[in-house]
Formats: C-alpha cells, sequence, structure tokens
C-alpha cells in the first residue's frame, strides 16, 4: 500500500436540525485500494459520501486530493476532480435511452464548432461499456424498458465511462441478481487492478469479505475503527458496527405454526406479466412463508395483484375460507392485507410528509372527528409506533426524506402495524438496511408470527429465505417450481428450484 493517501477527508462535520449527522470524521483512501464504509443505517456514511460527491456541503473539515486542499462544491466538480458517486437511490432518466444516460454531459460530437452529437460514437462506446459489465442490450433501449437491476447496471456503466479515478459505491448490488453481483465484484476487482480507488458501502459482508483491502466503520457519526484485511471477518465487522455481538441474527423457530389450515389461500393467480402460469400457495395463522427466486421470476408481480396494485387475468383469494374480492390497493386494506414494498420510497412513503402523517395516512379516518383530524392523537400514535419498533428520529415530526434507509423502512412497518393486520407481505424487506436493523426486523417479523399474523417474505438474499421462513415457495419464470418445508432447506435446494432445473410440482 502507499505511503500517501491519494483521498484524505479530515475532520468532517455536519449537523442538520436536531442531528448530529457527522462528528470529526476522518477518512483516508489510499491509490488502487478497495476500502469498504460500514455502520448501521443513520451511522453517517451516506452523509460522508454526499460530501465527497459535492451534494451536500460539510460545515467543517478538510479534503485533501493527492496532498492539495479542494472544495467540491457540486457533483459537476467531483467529477472534474475525477470523483463519481453511484448512489443506492437510481438516478437514470427514463426518457432517454441507455447511451444518452451513460454519457450525459459527456457526449462524443462532431462538426468542429457546430458540436454536433456524434451518435455512430455514442452508441458504440457505449456498447463497449455495456459488454464489459456483461449487460446484454442495446444501448438504443429506452431505459423505461429496463428492470431495476438493468438500471442500477447502466448507472455503474456510466460512472466507469466518466473515468472515475475515486469511485464511490453506495449499495450498489442491492438490486442484482447472484450472477450480476458476481460480475459486479469482479469489475470492482479489475478497477482497482486499473489504479482506481473504490470506496464501498454495502450492508452485505460477504461481499465486503471477498473484495475490501480495509474497511473504515461509523457509528453514530463518528470514528468506530478500522479494520485491516486480516480482520474481516463477519463477526468484527458486526461487532464494531453495532458495538455487540449478535448472537442470534435469527429469531429461533418454534418448530410450529400456531394453525396448520391454510387460512389465507391464493389460487390461479394469472399476472398480466405471466399469464400463462397460474400460481397458487397458501399460508397458515402464524406462519411465514418465503418466496424465493432469481430477480425477474414473477414474486414482486404476485405481491403486487395480491395486494391490488396490478390488475391479474384470474385470481382466488380467500380468508379463514371466506372468498374476498381485491380490485384495489384499498380492498386489501379493508381486508388487513398489507404490504411493504421493495421500493419504499416511491412506493411505501411520502417523503416530503412527515413520520406521523405517513403511519397515520392509510387510517387517517380512525384520527378523526366529525371529518377534522385529532392531530395529538396522530402523533402519540407515531410517537408510540416510534418507540416499540425503535425508529432513530428526534420526534414524528420529521420529514421522511431525512430519515436513513433502515429507519424510512420502519416507518413503512410501522404505518401498518398500526392497523393491526392480518396478512403482511413483505417485499425485499432488509434491502440496503444494516445488520443491526436487520436484526430488528426478523425480531419484529417472528412476533408477528407468533401474534397469528400470515406473512409472505419475498427476498434475493438467500441467507434471510433460509434464516426467517418456515416454509419457501421458489418461482421460475411466472410459476412455482417446488415448495420447501424447513426440514428441507439447503442454498443448493433452493437454487435448483430457482434455476427451473427440478419441477417440485407441490403447491404452497
Amino acid at each position: 500500500m502507499n505511503p500517501a493517501p491519494i483521498l484524505r477527508l479530515e475532520g468532517i462535520n455536519k449537523r442538520f436540525p436536531g442531528v448530529v449527522a457527522l462528528d470529526n470524521v476522518n477518512l483516508d483512501v489510499y491509490p488502487a485500494e478497495v476500502v469498504a464504509l460500514l455502520g448501521e443505517n443513520g451511522a453517517g456514511k451516506s452523509t460522508l459520501m454526499k460530501i465527497l460527491g459535492g451534494v451536500i456541503a460539510r460545515d467543517s473539515g478538510t479534503i485533501t486530493l493527492e496532498g492539495t486542499q479542494v472544495e467540491v462544491s457540486s457533483p459537476l466538480v467531483a467529477s472534474h476532480f475525477g470523483i463519481e458517486f453511484i448512489h443506492q437511490e437510481l438516478s437514470v432518466l427514463d426518457n432517454l435511452d441507455v447511451a444518452a444516460n451513460i454519457f450525459l454531459r459527456r457526449e462524443p460530437t462532431k462538426g468542429g464548432w457546430l458540436r454536433l452529437i456524434d451518435r455512430k460514437r455514442l452508441y458504440a462506446n457505449a456498447d463497449q461499456l455495456l459488454n464489459k459489465l456483461g449487460l446484454k442490450l442495446s444501448s438504443k433501449t429506452p431505459v423505461s424498458k429496463l428492470s431495476i437491476a438493468q438500471q442500477q447496471l447502466v448507472e455503474i456503466a456510466r460512472s466507469i465511462g466518466a473515468g472515475a479515478r475515486i469511485l464511490i459505491m453506495d449499495e450498489p448490488t442491492s438490486s442484482l441478481t447472484l450472477s450480476e453481483t458476481q460480475r459486479l465484484l469482479e469489475i470492482v476487482t479489475d478497477l482497482k487492478a486499473h489504479g482506481v480507488s473504490i470506496i464501498y458501502i454495502s450492508h452485505r459482508l460477504d461481499e465486503v469479505e471477498k473484495i475490501a483491502d480495509r474497511a473504515v466503520v461509523l457509528r453514530d457519526g463518528r470514528n468506530a475503527g478500522t479494520l485491516d484485511r486480516a480482520d474481516l471477518t463477519r463477526e468484527r465487522m458486526v461487532r464494531m458496527m453495532v458495538g455487540r455481538d449478535l448472537q442470534d441474527f435469527f429469531v429461533a423457530h418454534e418448530g410450529q405454526v400456531q394453525d396448520k389450515s391454510d387460512w389465507f389461500t391464493v389460487n390461479n393467480l394469472r399476472t398480466t406479466r405471466y399469464p400463462q402460469h397460474s400460481v397458487s400457495f397458501s399460508v397458515a395463522k402464524g406462519e411465514v412463508v418465503g418466496l424465493a427466486g432469481l430477480v425477474g421470476a414473477g414474486r414482486s408481480e404476485v405481491a403486487q395483484a395480491v395486494f391490488g396494485v396490478d390488475e391479474s387475468w384470474e385470481c382466488q383469494i380467500t380468508m379463514g375460507g371466506k372468498r374476498l374480492n381485491i380490485q384495489s390497493p384499498d380492498n386489501a386494506i379493508a381486508n388487513g392485507i398489507y404490504l411493504v414494498p421493495e421500493d419504499r420510497r416511491s412506493c411505501g412513503l411520502i417523503v416530503d410528509f412527515t413520520i406521523s402523517e405517513n403511519i397515520s395516512l392509510p387510517g387517517l379516518a380512525n384520527y378523526a372527528t366529525a371529518g377534522l383530524v385529532d392531530f395529538a392523537a396522530e402523533k402519540a400514535k407515531a410517537t408510540e409506533m416510534c418507540r416499540s419498533i425503535n425508529i432513530k428520529a428526534p420526534s414524528p415530526d420529521v420529514r421522511a426524506a431525512n430519515l436513513s434507509g433502515g429507519n424510512q423502512q420502519k416507518v413503512v412497518l410501522a404505518k401498518w402495524l398500526a392497523l393491526s393486520p392480518k396478512v403482511l407481505i413483505f417485499d425485499e424487506p432488509t434491502r440496503g438496511i444494516d445488520v443491526g436493523a436487520k436484526s430488528e426486523i426478523y425480531t419484529l417479523i417472528r412476533d408477528l408470527a407468533r401474534q397469528g399474523v400470515s406473512i409472505i417474505a419475498i427476498s434475493s438474499e438467500m441467507e434471510e429465505v433460509l434464516g426467517i421462513s418456515d416454509r419457501i415457495a421458489v418461482m421460475h419464470e411466472g410459476r412455482i417450481t417446488g415448495i420447501l418445508n424447513r426440514h428441507e432447506f439447503s442454498e443448493e435446494a433452493v437454487m435448483r428450484l430457482a434455476t427451473g432445473t427440478t419441477d417440485g410440482g407441490r403447491h404452497a
């Protein structure tokens, strides 16, 4: 490792109203190094990187690049310094095609002073970057036609194409399949070999173990310590991040479900994406049924159809033997069926609303008298929910946009828990959430099951779906290829069904 860092952040401080986000934080990055930046949600990782990327201004502290103090006043200035930022939340422009997104503001030109866009070079260069990422699609494809995973890879191609010297990756694999994740990790290694320094933020600690040269850990806005390559074990990372050992990451199963009868059933569901296949499954009271499969298998489409967000070609839903007519989310909510969506910012929250307003919104009539909202009752309920599931915020009056990803997810959960769910559908319940918050959500899921709530949990993380489920229904290309009972659980069994290698033939 070179003795002089390419980048040094010293004494970085940042305050938001009522919150100290960063308190005298230091970070060194060396040439051709992959340094993992770790910490729980709210630890200050994203704030620190937004300061480095020119998104927000620091209150005090210095940024030194190759021995010279610099001011990174905007993302454009950061890009000029060779600092590129791949955000966790997608920032592609879906009204443009892939090539236009990759070379936005850097389009190749021709015609001298006319500076006409050289579209032949534009698409050729974009296709070359896509091939490097293993993304098999034309750069002329409209971004609106891409999946979330493909859009993420377009963002990565845009940053690589900008010639980054320092590349910040904030949860880059959160929406990627196993094969796409593996390809990304190979690209990170390749970039490092070509002299690029990478700051890698991820809650997937197995990725950190594979590619990081060093890890810098933040806790509560302060430096908690540094781990060298030889010390990068899951146990040490978790201990430094949360300040304690997580003895039981997944809550122990009691080995039995309260009522094994098929209390909530979905029969012959045919989604608009896969109308040629029907999906049937059931969930008992107090049971957690995991819905596994690769990205694009149709799991989210099933969840959205059951909740009434998406129209289905055909579907029969019963609860306790009673046939339900779910045509809209209003129908689902009226029957105690709630969805925690994969994209919490766009679909689960109104980010400009406060915590109180988000929690009360689905059941606003419960806080109203003669059509007037009782704001004191609304705030009292929000305060109770914040305390019960440990939402970290100064008060329920904080805007959801100002919360960390993990706390935003808890607000989505809180609004449904306030309505006493009968069936709760989790679509990627811990996407982009740190290990401490994950443990809390797993405990919450198991507690809800003990209370008799039927839970459907969609997850792309193998460890998660194996750890929280009583049974696992595995999907491949719009159909359930098999059901695994707990004694049959293994990564190999799930992957065999997820790739369509075996047709289990059983119904959930």
